[in-house]
């Protein structure tokens, strides 16, 4: 049986809708960004957040990809660190919730809490206190946390930490599974870019990119920029928004456009796109089967607000899947 780790912060997402985007300006947040905060200015978003209509989720990168995946009957486990509070507790309780095998790390610090400012056209934009999520170590990788797994997913939000990207890429090639990379920010690929153009073509089998994110990689639009990555990987996909995706495999390239739908809340749509193509991997769907059940599991997260789509609305994707596998 194919099974999927992925290794990723642990985080609770607190979310709101605001009103008009020149709070972000305020709050010293770029429109569509991830910026890492500390501890003060955890504070100081918290109260803005407590003065709107807040939903709170477990969230995290990878942990919303790997949830995505147990919701359609694949074996996951993830990789994180929690703290001994009651955000940790919910996220612990998530995973157990959703049948993903818990990786979990319990420390002594407040839990890593993600910010989250909807703008009406549905961008969000993240300030991110990591707390215990950040304290995630090389050394303390195990490797029978790996043993088992076939494929290894790593979100872009961890590259920050290169020793630690470095020794879970060694362990999980060690495993026998397959490296898949999402860049995550277009500031972390920024911040970080030497680093990746380094590590992608030595170790990523598999990378995920969104437009931005590949044009501060490759300095190239999303088209070129698949290409340019599919010469270093075995597959490349690099999305653009309510467009479509480009995907690649050697010479094999597809473009699958996205479903029209009305996008209350872009969170999660990059996560659940990439639970939807890995699914379609493991089940050797071709190349456009798995982009379009990407671009489903997308088009639905993005309805609502929050990284996961509705307890009930899982059997009729589940039959939508099946239509696309036909």
């Amino acid at each position: 049986m194919t099974k999927v780790l992925g290794m990723g912060n642990a985080l609770v997402d607190v979310l709101a809708i605001i009103e008009d985007d020149k709070m972000l300006e305020l709050l010293e947040l770029p429109k569509g960004s991830m910026q890492l905060i500390d501890n003060k200015k955890f504070e100081t978003l918290t109260k803005e957040l407590n003065k709107l209509n807040k939903s709170i989720v477990s969230g995290g990168s990878a942990a919303n990809t790997i949830i995505g995946l147990t919701r359609l009957g694949i074996d996951a486990g993830f990789i994180g660190r929690i703290g001994k509070d009651s955000f940790g507790e919910y996220f612990k309780n998530d995973l157990e919730k959703y049948h993903v095998k818990s990786h979990l790390t319990e420390v002594d610090e407040i839990s890593g809490v993600a910010s989250t400012f909807i703008s009406k056209d549905g961008e969000r934009t993240f300030g991110t206190f990591l707390g215990a999520a950040a304290l995630l170590r090389a050394e303390e990788l195990h490797k029978e946390d790996f043993l088992g797994y076939s494929y290894f997913y790593i979100e872009g939000y961890l590259v920050q930490s290169h020793a630690l990207i470095r020794r879970a890429i060694e362990l999980a090639k060690e495993a026998g599974a397959k490296v898949i990379l999402d860049l995550a920010s277009y500031n972390v690929v920024v911040e970080n870019k030497d680093f990746l153009l380094d590590i992608i073509p030595q170790y990523a089998d598999i990378v995920f990119a969104n437009e931005e994110e590949a044009k501060s990689l490759l300095d190239t639009d999303a088209e070129k920029a698949v290409s340019k990555l599919a010469k270093q990987t075995e597959i490349a996909v690099v999305k653009v928004g309510e467009k479509g995706s480009w995907i690649q495999r050697g010479n094999e390239k597809e473009f699958v456009p996205a479903y029209k739908v009305d996008c209350v809340d872009s969170t999660g749509a990059g996560d659940l796109y990439a639970a939807g193509f890995i699914y379609g991997l493991i089940n050797n769907c071709p190349l456009s089967v798995s982009g379009q059940i990407g671009t489903l599991l997308a088009a639905h997260v993005i309805q609502r607000i929050g990284a996961k789509v509705d307890d009930n609305n899982w059997e009729q994707i589940a039959q939508e899947v099946r239509k696309i596998r036909k």
